[in-house]
């Protein structure tokens, strides 16, 4: 797809997203989307477990009483309750993919108001996908133009900042907007862009991925009326996002080989729920369990190894208090792991993370140390066994990465896997079949019918 690309980075990418055809996008990608939208569905069902999912459901519920459009797993609610709540199903128990370059999550922002709006207006599966790859490709190229590292450093958190430019994009193709509202879209996008890591180690940061997915919803919306915004956010000098949010980023790669190098193939999943900067360590701990066949008897001790950053946020629990923080935690993965050679949501229940065996070996028998060596999700672990060897183990890339990547058989089982609790067998399998041959199927209301509860 050629995008005629302008001088400014807004324009580019408004242009983009809104002149996206399904003839644009090479199948591999089409096929991405496809695995990402079930992965996406796998973890908002499994999201009815969340421990704070209550208490954004009832949010959602005084945000309005009709029932426009459909909650994954659950009833019916307003457009913008079921986008807000949709948006935190998917990350309610920390296993929705990350973009890795900006440790941002993708799909809580653009898909729950895709499916809103492709459900009110009966589109089709197919252009479904075609606003999925418009939001996931503008979402996660404006995340590259913020020049991460010292976006980070000032303290920001990816969804709420510039997630939701991506839910923007999404609406604004399934509503055929042309370049200029999209432009202005997503200069109403920006004017909501929030959201820190002072909220770390709390739900709110769960909170900033459904946010996001509602502020590109009412953008949308609002330009549709043809309310006044800026065209050129992006970089525009005063208050514009490159320039205020960060040092001035790297618009240039916003829009480098925009419409043939696709950014949103770099989106990774998680076949596990845990934070997404300690799957290496859990792959590398599966693998060493797995290999070694180790059982809790035979370990006197595990060191795992990780980048500063990694650290920092996730070595910082050997005694977790409660579910998220066990979700957090490199401790309690390590020891579950060894212990049941399992790591689900039933390793996040209370009945099992407030095992006192588990408790104890959590924090008495698992050592997290940063090594400047390792960055990302790299990570080394070793195992010191009570028979006196030393085992090692190390992970570059984890399961689930590009590198690595999850097949469809992998998450069609994770859907499968928490769907059960919510859907009936023989939806779970109709839901299966019509996301995989999505561009052919030809409603998206029908589609969410089928994720009723």
């Amino acid at each position: 797809m050629s995008t005629g690309v302008t001088k400014d980075v807004t324009a580019t990418l408004a242009q983009f997203a809104a002149n996206l055809k399904i003839e644009d996008i090479p199948e591999r990608v089409r096929e991405n989307c496809r695995v990402l939208l079930l992965d996406t569905l796998a973890c908002a069902v499994a999201g009815h477990l969340g421990e704070e999912t209550a208490q954004i459901a009832a949010m959602a519920g005084a945000l309005g009483h009709s029932e426009d459009v459909s909650i994954i797993g659950g009833g019916r609610s307003t457009l913008a309750g079921t986008t807000l709540l949709n948006g935190f199903l998917i990350t309610a128990v920390t296993m929705c993919d990350v973009h890795r370059s900006t440790l941002t999550h993708i799909s809580p922002e653009v898909v729950p108001p895709a499916l809103a709006i492709a459900e009110r207006d009966g589109l089709s599966g197919r252009d479904l996908l075609v606003a999925m790859v418009a939001g996931c490709e503008v979402a996660t190229r404006i995340g590259l133009g913020l020049d991460f590292p010292e976006f980070r450093k000032r303290g920001w958190h990816g969804p709420g900042v510039f997630g939701l430019f991506g839910s923007a994009a999404a609406v604004g193709r399934l509503r055929n907007f042309d370049a200029e509202t999209m432009a202005r879209t997503f200069g109403l996008a920006g004017s909501q862009s929030a959201g820190t890591f002072a909220a770390w180690g709390t739900p709110t940061v769960k909170f900033h991925q459904c946010r996001g997915a509602l502020s590109g919803l009412m953008a949308a919306l609002l330009a549709e009326q043809k309310f006044v915004a800026t065209k050129e956010f992006l970089t525009a000098p005063d208050g514009g996002l490159f320039t205020t949010y960060t040092n001035g980023g790297r618009p240039q790669d916003s829009v480098a080989a925009l419409g043939q190098r696709w950014e949103m193939e770099n989106i990774a999943l998680r076949l596990w729920p845990s934070a997404s900067t300690i799957q290496g360590m859990i792959t590398a701990m599966f693998d060493l369990v797995e290999k070694h066949q180790l059982k809790p008897a035979d370990v006197r001790k595990i060191r795992v190894a990780m980048g500063k950053t990694a650290v920092d946020l996730h070595g910082i629990f050997p005694r977790y208090k409660a579910k998220f923080e066990a979700l957090l935690s490199t401790h309690y993965a390590a020891a579950a792991i060894l212990h049941d050679r399992n790591l689900s949501l039933e390793q996040f229940e209370p009945n099992r993370y407030d095992d006192p065996v588990l408790r104890k070996f959590s924090a008495d028998q698992v050592e997290v140390v940063a090594d400047a060596s390792l960055s990302g999700v790299q990570a080394i672990v070793e195992v010191e066994t009570t028979d006196g060897r030393k085992l090692s183990e190390r992970c570059e890339h984890p399961l689930g990465s590009p590198e690595r990547p999850l097949t469809r058989a992998q998450v069609e089982a994770k859907f499968r896997l928490y769907a059960k609790a919510r859907l009936p067998a023989e939806r779970i399998e109709k839901v299966v079949a019509a996301v995989g041959t999505l561009e052919d199927f030809a409603s998206v209301a029908e589609l969410m019918t089928l994720l009723r509860a």
